[in-house]
């Protein structure tokens, strides 16, 4: 997948210098990226409204429009695309100036080729991680609370109240479909990291012989398939949040680097020998009893004491079944308005049907199941609705 997004990337560069437009432009495409280019500032300028760069390569010293002035009017018309500033008559002051306007970087002419690419490289670690904390806070911005009045529901969010605003790790446990994610996505909102990036990593998910890149990050040429250099989850992370989840399925070797991570505030690249420094705050869940896993010697007690100064359970729907009616009710208005008809009604006696059923898939089977109902039938949801898309045959 890495490799493919790095060949759909595209570059503009901007430079009055048709040499270097050229060499630029050879290099960037030997290293498989798209380029487009520009002779001066306000021909980049209006090249970069009319189309979504992935990265700008900008000089400084240009006719008609200088780079100081196109980086400045570029911020304002797109601050999420990064722009590298690059110039023969480079100082401190001009350097200083260009990223307090915005620059992701400052690069002096003739420029480095190692620093360039893995400027440039790091540049579109970024600009990835921007766009996935937009949607993440897109997510947690549709969903505001937990739904819920019952006595577990309450409980926890008293507790999050306690915890949020502190940076004490958190280990949230619960049954698969119990809203685990959504539990740290709130600790989170309303946490002093807030302004910071959320940045998720399913351990479940990922191969184990992964698993420390994916955490940790890895330096180009590290292992075979490793085309260019990574950050890391830890380093995303860094004055945020990294919320791990299904904690359980993690290999041992990841488990010592992160309890290493989680004692000394430092992690080590794949293939790299220094230590870089990460201010984060560590969210784990996990569907397995960690403690069991402690005596199989599948997870280190070192570690699940690091993770659990604060332990929150996330009950089963089975165990809160007061709050059906609430989160029905939710349902019915998001997905409703997803699919653009008016909010359907259900009567009490389908909501009855529902407290009585065996939810082994908990909310996100409830989730499922209104979805069914909005799409099944008709205006008014009935107890006939229910049975006939709902209850086992």
């Amino acid at each position: 997948m890495e490799q493919t997004e790095l060949l759909m990337a595209e570059i503009l560069i901007i430079d009055d210098e048709k040499s270097i437009r050229k060499t630029l432009s050879e290099i960037l495409s030997f290293e498989g990226y798209k380029i487009e280019e520009a002779a001066d500032g306000e021909e980049g300028l209006k090249k970069f409204k009319e189309k979504n760069y992935d990265l700008v390569l900008c000089d400084i010293k240009m006719p008609k429009l200088d780079g100081i002035d196109f980086l400045q009017k570029a911020s304002e018309s797109n601050a999420d695309i990064p722009i590298i500033m690059i110039s023969g008559h480079g100082n401190i002051e001009t350097a200083v100036e260009a990223v307090k306007k915005g620059a992701f970087d400052f690069i002096s002419k003739p420029p480095d080729l190692n620093r360039l690419l893995i400027t440039i490289r790091n540049a579109m670690d970024r600009s990835s991680l921007v766009s996935e904390t937009k949607v993440l806070k897109r997510k947690v911005n549709r969903v505001q609370n937990m739904i819920g009045e019952s006595i577990p529901v309450k409980k926890i969010k008293e507790t999050i109240e306690k915890v949020a605003p502190t940076d004490a790790r958190i280990l949230i446990t619960g049954d698969n479909g119990v809203g685990k994610e959504l539990v740290a996505r709130w600790i989170h909102e309303k946490s002093n990291r807030a302004s910071g990036p959320m940045v998720e990593v399913n351990c479940a998910a990922i191969p184990g012989e992964l698993i420390e890149s994916e955490l940790f990050g890895h330096e180009k040429g590290s292992f075979t398939s490793a085309i260019k250099q990574r950050i890391g989850k830890f380093e995303q992370a860094s004055g945020g949040t990294l919320f791990l989840d299904e904690i359980g399925d993690m290999s041992a070797n990841a488990q010592s680097k992160v309890l290493r991570a989680l004692q000394e505030g430092k992690i080590t690249r794949v293939g790299a020998d220094k230590d870089i420094t990460v201010d984060v705050r560590v969210i784990a869940a996990t569907n397995k009893d960690l403690l069991k896993e402690v005596e199989t010697k599948a997870f280190r007690l070192d570690l699940y004491h690091r993770l659990s100064v604060i332990l929150i359970h996330v009950p089963s729907l089975n165990e809160r079944r007061d709050d059906i009616p609430l989160l029905v009710d939710q349902f019915l208005e998001d997905i409703c308005a997803e699919y653009g008809v008016a909010k359907k009604v259900i009567d009490a006696d389908s909501i009855n049907l529902l407290q009585d059923y065996n939810w082994t898939g908990n909310i996100r089977e409830l989730h499922n199941v209104v979805e069914r109902l909005v799409i099944l039938s008709a205006k008014n949801i009935t107890t006939e609705d229910v049975k006939n898309y709902v209850m086992p045959k």
